[in-house]
């Protein structure tokens, strides 16, 4: 008798157990074949069907429950993500970063805090990562540490990989919200007031171009697209992102997304040239997620020969910086301008600047309105928020009260 037998096993327990971990070898075997195909391209399928084709040409002796089991256990494999499963789950986190295989944050409500979840190693992590990236067809190592990606639902993924960060593997999604918030839902949330929510309604109708400033997580974003909701849904939109986020609610936008370039440093589609290429397309909007390189001046350009009413965003840290950054910008393009003329492309393109902020709360509040107007031959700023939310007057004879008297409106 073995010492199984004699310590009391059993035997068809321990057959059972065996067959769990062929079952398991074989699902990570066959994992690896589908993070292959998805990275080469060669996957056309959706997941399942891939799943399935897989199982069904590989471990076809098995028995249909076995093969079931299977299919199961690589889907498990190739996307389920252990520990954030039940935070990307919970409506209220907005955001989930992970510093390292045991430190873990979530955004609620504009607050970070940390969570309970922790990974057990650096390498279930990584494992974790690679299981959204390979879909994608994306992947990180030594050689390439660094990746921006979208996932199907939105959700915007970076990550970053030692050498590059020295406290683990580093991961950050941000959730996508798949129905934008509008102005009155802005205006509900105390972000802006009801005044001042007309008053950007009608510059969006009157085709004032708008440029959104603020820091990292103030928001921009979101009221871009609130902004959006105010274009005319007769009107031809395009938009241009780096991760699609905008969720327009028109029936006539296209939506175009840069493209990283391949391992092997082929293939980038820059935000630039998908600019100069949304000029051949007829757009009557254009619609930049953020503007953050030299594609600052080919904007310039567009809003100044015909696109108006574009809307974009920029990090800065006041209406005033957001014009000077705008110019900054547009000299990286590295044309050859002189200063003073891209400043004065600046102040014929943009007409109105948005400046939002987030508060100690977490919540995140539109601090100013301001019409852009030259002084002393030099670009400035009007306020048409007062510090309490009312509206004020724009300036007799400027671009903006052009704007809202063609759309018969006034502040």
């Amino acid at each position: 008798m073995s010492d199984a037998t004699q310590g009391g096993a059993n035997p068809e327990g321990l057959a059972h157990v065996a067959g769990m971990e062929a079952l398991d070898d074989l699902a990570a075997a066959l994992r690896g074949r589908l993070i292959e195909r998805a990275r080469s391209g060669a996957a056309t399928e959706s997941m399942m069907e891939e799943v399935r084709t897989l199982v069904e040409r590989e471990a076809a002796p098995l028995g249909e429950a076995d093969r079931a089991a299977l299919c199961e256990r690589v889907l498990l494999l190739a996307t389920g993500l252990g520990p954030l499963e039940s935070l990307l789950a919970d409506p209220t986190v907005d955001e989930v970063m992970v510093n390292g295989a045991d430190s873990v944050y979530v955004e609620r409500r504009g607050k970070v805090q940390p969570s309970a979840a922790r990974f057990d190693s650096e390498a279930d992590l990584l494992h974790a990562i690679e299981r959204i990236l390979a879909p994608l067809g994306r992947r990180v190592d030594e050689a390439s540490p660094l990746c921006d990606a979208r996932l199907a639902d939105g959700s915007r993924v970076n990550v970053v990989i030692p050498p590059l960060s020295l406290t683990g593997p580093c991961l950050t999604i941000r959730r996508f919200r798949r129905e934008g918030f509008s102005l009155r839902d802005l205006v509900a949330n105390g972000t802006l007031s009801s005044p001042a929510a007309e008053l950007m309604a009608l510059a969006v109708a009157g085709r004032a171009s708008i440029l959104v400033s603020g820091g990292t997580g103030s928001g921009k974003t979101t009221t871009l697209n609130a902004l959006s909701g105010a274009i005319p849904g007769a009107e031809r939109i395009v938009t241009i992102e780096d991760a699609a986020e905008l969720a327009l609610r028109q029936s006539h936008v296209v939506r175009l997304e840069s493209r990283p370039p391949s391992l092997e440093g082929g293939g980038e589609v820059t935000i630039r040239q998908l600019v100069r290429n949304a000029l051949r397309m007829r757009p009557d909007r254009i619609v930049v997620g953020e503007v953050r390189g030299g594609e600052a001046l080919d904007l310039l350009q567009a809003l100044n020969t015909g696109h108006d009413g574009s809307l974009s965003t920029v990090h800065a840290n006041s209406p005033s910086d957001a014009l000077r950054r705008l110019e900054t910008l547009a000299l990286m393009a590295g044309v050859g301008l002189p200063h003073a003329a891209v400043r004065e492309q600046v102040a014929s393109a943009v007409d109105v600047v948005v400046h939002q902020v987030r508060r100690g709360d977490g919540s995140r509040a539109i601090e100013s309105i301001c019409e852009v107007v030259r002084v002393a031959g030099a670009i400035g700023t009007r306020e048409l928020m007062a510090p309490g939310g009312a509206v004020l007057e724009p300036g007799a004879g400027g671009r903006v009260a052009a704007r809202l008297a063609a759309v018969g409106g006034s502040p």
